[in-house]
């Protein structure tokens, strides 16, 4: 992005690097690290000689806010999440907030509603139900 430009993410003006940076929300994190500390404690016969606090407190932050816990439940969020052709850092920040109405999704998302994208509040509505279908049966 040219030092003139000034970045606003309600527009989708973040520069190309996170653009097309991949992100991953609280709920993959968490598994991904859940998974690296049973590793680790089938490495050591004493668990806690592997794992910095650093890592724990990761652990503890993203298992709190993970809104899905089921590994598939977090498979089928990012699935729905992508049909819907949003930049990675919207996919995420819907999977991580978990908006109930279109107000609040855009509230949260201001680019979804920037001039040129197809979401529109029926398309955003079908997302939202779809999420919430998930957390359901979760």
């Amino acid at each position: 992005m040219s030092g003139e430009e000034e970045e606003n993410a309600a527009e989708l003006k973040i520069g190309d690097e996170f653009l097309k940076a991949k992100c991953l929300m609280n709920c993959e994190v968490a598994l991904i690290l859940e998974r690296k500390y049973e590793q680790l404690q089938q490495m050591s016969e004493d668990p806690m000689n592997q794992v910095s606090q650093v890592f724990e407190k990761s652990l503890q932050y993203v298992k709190r806010f993970s809104r899905y816990k089921n590994p598939d439940a977090v498979r089928q969020v990012r699935e729905i999440l992508s049909r819907y052709q949003l930049a990675e850092f919207e996919l995420c920040v819907l999977g991580n907030l978990c908006p109930e109405t279109v107000e609040e999704a855009i509230a949260m998302v201001p680019s979804l509603k920037t001039k040129g994208r197809v979401h529109d509040d029926e398309a955003i509505e079908k997302m939202l139900n779809d999420l919430s279908l998930i957390k359901k049966f979760e």
